[in-house]
């Protein structure tokens, strides 16, 4: 029993700090994370391919290191483990601010006024916290969170990353915008 009660801990305790984590990536890393949001917003079956591969890379030599029955090469096969999801994770709160974006939109199109004495939850960084709060209340709905939800998380997230990091950005976010041809409104009082 005391078995079950720490396991439900330790998930208590992750998902708490969840949320809490990709809001230190989005404000330690705004950059970053705004480069991996433009990613995920235009090219998302890109980082999804890009993280496929890459976890697919990272599978076999984190596999064969856990196997070895070398205490070093195990400890590297974990160090793997623990920087690929610490990545990924980063990429998860570029997830997240593209929800986020989309929750903020969706309230500004509702209509919803921000005046004085409105909830700080009305704000961009309100509707991170919330987002990243979805994020994680998905991942952990049972068998589609966890089987679903979560591979297809990890591996987009991965690939968000890594193009977030190489400074890859999408070409329609880098393009100028052309200017709105300049339009004159004639306001002058006909004279009668």
């Amino acid at each position: 029993m005391s078995d079950v009660a720490a396991i439900f801990g330790i998930l208590l305790t992750l998902g708490i700090v969840f949320p809490g984590l990709l809001t230190a990536w989005r404000l330690l890393f705004p950059a970053t994370v705004e480069r991996a949001r433009l990613r995920l917003d235009l090219t998302p079956w890109l980082c999804f391919w890009l993280g496929g591969v890459t976890t697919a890379l990272l599978v076999v030599p984190i596999v064969v290191l856990l196997s070895l029955p070398v205490g070093p090469a195990k400890l590297a096969g974990y160090a793997g483990i623990v920087a690929a999801l610490s990545l990924a994770s980063l990429g998860a709160a570029g997830l997240a601010a593209k929800m986020a974006a989309q929750m903020h939109n969706a309230t500004q199109m509702q209509g919803a006024t921000q005046m004085q004495g409105a909830s700080p939850a009305a704000s961009p960084l309100g509707a991170f916290v919330r987002a990243a709060v979805a994020l994680e209340l998905a991942a952990a709905f049972p068998i589609i969170g966890w089987f679903i939800v979560v591979p297809i998380t990890i591996v987009t997230a991965l690939g968000a990353t890594i193009f977030a990091l190489l400074r890859w950005v999408p070409a329609r976010a880098v393009a100028p915008a052309q200017p709105a041809p300049a339009t004159r409104l004639d306001l002058s009082v006909p004279q009668a």
